[in-house]
């Protein structure tokens, strides 16, 4: 539920909630995403770029941030650490567009409150960032749909690229796979 205070001649807005960084470098997804929270009533600062982040967090120290796990010039996961020592008691949000449970685990690890798949629904996004997103089902119940033997191979195969720094060569070698079908897997989404 958004909190609003009435504007003028009897306006409704979303009453204000903060600063909040997003990073991502997709620019229609950025145009889309914080046309969305600005509705809800943050005050969104962009950046397309790890290096974009750290210039406007010199400037601003945000109360939240929504930060991409894969972008042009690195990974998000470098900024979460920058941004939890600039403010400790920040909310973040990992996006990505390559879900996996390790990628969850780590991000979770490293400080954020959620981690979530794209395409993301802005009320989705909104309530994990506010602490309201339910992580079980209706009656409290965690979810039991099993994972396909697709989706167990991606995980396994996430799982791993993590523990090696997310060096594809290494990950290879672990897995005992050619590194160039190893990089096809790793630039496709998960399966279900």
């Amino acid at each position: 539920m958004m909190a609003t205070i009435e504007g003028n001649a009897g306006h409704i807005e979303p009453a204000p909630r903060g600063t909040l960084l997003l990073v991502d470098d997709d620019p229609p997804l950025i145009r889309m995403i914080s046309r969305q929270l600005e509705r809800a009533g943050f005050e969104v600062l962009v950046a397309g770029s790890l290096k974009e982040a750290y210039e406007v967090t010199a400037e601003t120290i945000p109360d939240f941030a929504v930060v991409d796990l894969n972008l042009g010039d690195g990974h998000g996961m470098e900024l979460i650490n920058g941004l939890l020592e600039a403010r400790h008691d920040m909310r973040i949000v990992v996006l990505t567009g390559y879900d996996s449970i390790a990628s969850s685990i780590i991000a979770t690890k490293a400080g954020a409150v959620g981690y979530l798949a794209k395409p993301v629904q802005a009320e989705e996004l909104v309530a994990t960032l506010l602490g309201n997103h339910p992580s079980a089902s209706e009656d409290g119940s965690p979810d039991e749909t099993p994972m396909s033997a697709d989706r167990i191979r991606w995980e396994h195969i996430q799982r791993v690229f993590e523990q090696c720094n997310r060096n594809v060569s290494e990950t290879a070698r672990r897995l005992n796979m050619h590194r160039r079908t190893l990089q096809r897997i790793l630039s496709k989404r998960a399966p279900r």
